[in-house]
């Protein structure tokens, strides 16, 4: 390596005159839904057969959300939040821990999820270079397909869940690498 090659910036993984939602990474800025989000963290789902998922920790200065992007044949985005196991069902706790899988049918808010599928998987946060963590996963969709549940187990009796909405990927926009990309 010359002296030059040291200063010279390293060429972006995107077309910086077309970035797109599965070119995001740490440090990103996006638009959605009037408001301006930030790429915090970035995590990796291997479920196996070499198909993996990415998922963003993003932050617009009032909450934290996360943005799943997955590409099988066309590209799937899902804008999620955190919460409570016991906040969808009160007895869900329970029942995970006693039958080790959710019911067929959960009703939320006044929307029923149907559970879609169940996979085996294994996460890792790209972000702070953890290792691999198996875990398991139950999605939920509700008859349209538009919101989401999804139940995780990361051992035998820890459970995580969030819930959310498909996104089409043009309502995400002025689409900025950050300070350091």
């Amino acid at each position: 390596m010359g002296l030059f090659d040291f200063f010279k910036k390293k060429e972006p993984h995107y077309d910086i005159t077309n970035i797109r939602v599965h070119d995001l990474d740490v440090g990103f800025v996006f638009d959605y839904d009037l408001s301006t989000w930030v790429v915090e963290a970035m995590m990796e789902y291997d479920w196996g057969d070499n198909y993996f998922t990415r998922e963003f920790q993003i932050n617009n200065g009032t909450e934290i959300r996360f943005l799943g992007i997955e590409e099988d044949d066309e590209l799937e985005i899902s804008f999620m939040k955190k919460i409570k196991v016991r906040a969808i069902q009160e007895d869900l706790l329970e029942i995970l821990i006693d039958r080790q899988e959710p019911p067929k049918k959960i009703t939320h808010d006044g929307i029923t999820y149907f559970l879609e599928k169940e996979a085996p998987g294994y996460f890792h946060n790209i972000s702070k270079g953890d290792d691999w963590e198996e875990f398991r996963s139950w999605d939920f969709e509700d008859a349209n397909g538009n919101h989401l549940l999804c139940i995780e187990q990361w051992e035998e009796k820890e459970f995580e869940a969030s819930i959310g909405k498909r996104v089409k990927e043009f309502e995400i926009s002025n689409i900025l690498p950050g300070e350091d990309q």
